[in-house]
């Protein structure tokens, strides 16, 4: 399976955007699927997670209330939505799947799959 992220940018502080990141093949409704950042001169660092169901979501404390984790179990694909950005935002944002691990969540060696990454760009 391979996954490929796209949506990135750049936007003025308090836009949005909406990541996207698409699933080529697999069994994609049974993954965990996660997104992560790593923003300029740091380490790679979680975003947010959705289980299976959808039933389950996490959020880093620095994203919640601003970003949104979805997705579309039909279309292969899951979403996040990001809103209020701010210029600590700045990153390149990768995608991520759990295809054995159905615990997966904030941690970057819980996930198998990744995408190749897409610039977040926020500008003051």
């Amino acid at each position: 399976v391979q996954l490929q992220a796209s949506g990135g940018g750049e936007v003025q502080t308090g836009g949005s955007l909406r990541l996207s990141c698409a699933a080529s093949s697999g069994t994609f409704g049974t993954y965990v699927m996660g997104w992560f950042r790593q923003p300029p001169g740091k380490e790679r660092e979680f975003v947010a997670a959705i289980r299976w169901s959808g039933g389950i979501i996490m959020y880093a404390d620095s994203v919640k209330g601003r970003f949104t984790i979805s997705r579309d179990n039909a279309k292969d694909t899951v979403y996040l939505q990001m809103n209020s950005l701010r210029p600590e935002d700045t990153a390149l944002y990768y995608c991520a799947g759990a295809r054995r691990n159905w615990n997966a969540g904030r941690y970057a060696n819980e996930y198998d799959v990744w995408g190749q990454g897409t610039l977040v760009t926020v500008s003051s």
